[in-house]
């Protein structure tokens, strides 16, 4: 019985390891193998006719996608009951670090010039930068510590250091947010969902605590 019970878990968990862990890795790779297309010179409309600020704008868009897909696993899995869900959550949020960090080196290097006298007048001229890179400094330690290793270390400590993401995410939806001169249309979308995935989280607390 139990033997039987067991192995549609096996199944599912291999399936999760084998094809839709993989699946969403290379998914993640697609908009930096576009990057990349563009800066190898390969013919790229959609880059045309500023490749390095389209990067830089496709590098950022990426990050913000995937901290709010981190966001959404959990009420996914709270409104599925699929718990396996929360496998994809680690590869979520490392990419989102990554794709963080290379916007920012796309920033300092390709539209800076690596003029730290130019970035630092940046900074002080336009505060979306500053929030940004708040955000990134931020995400540093969630990606150090996104190992099985590091949890283990950390124990309690962990959730309550990863809640960082929170005002990570707030952060760069402001960053995205004052970015924009006219049309918000769009950063506007992000802080809507934003809201929602947060507001699930305090909706669920306070439930819990009645």
């Amino acid at each position: 019985m139990n033997q039987a019970s067991s192995r549609p878990a096996g199944t599912t968990e291999r399936r999760y390891r084998l094809l839709y862990k993989p699946l969403l890795f290379l998914a993640c790779l697609v908009p930096l193998a576009w990057c990349v297309a563009g800066v190898l010179g390969l013919p790229v409309p959609s880059l045309l006719p500023d490749p390095q600020r389209k990067v830089l704008g496709i590098l950022g868009h990426t990050s913000l996608n995937l901290l709010l897909l981190t966001l959404a696993v959990t009420p996914a899995r709270q409104l599925t009951g699929n718990a396996h869900l929360l496998r994809l959550r680690r590869m979520l949020g490392v990419f989102a670090f990554c794709y963080a960090l290379l916007h920012f080196i796309t920033y300092v290097g390709a539209i800076q010039g690596f003029s730290w006298s130019a970035i630092i007048k940046d900074i002080v001229k336009r505060p979306y930068i500053t929030i940004g890179f708040a955000a990134l400094l931020m995400l540093l330690p969630l990606a150090v510590t996104s190992t099985n290793a590091m949890m283990r270390r950390l124990g309690r400590r962990w959730q309550k250091l990863h809640r960082l993401i929170y005002p990570i995410a707030i952060f760069g939806v402001w960053h995205y947010w004052w970015q924009v001169k006219k049309d918000i249309r769009e950063p506007l979308i992000y802080a809507v969902l934003l809201a929602l995935l947060l507001g699930w989280r305090l909706w669920r607390r306070q439930r819990r605590a009645t």
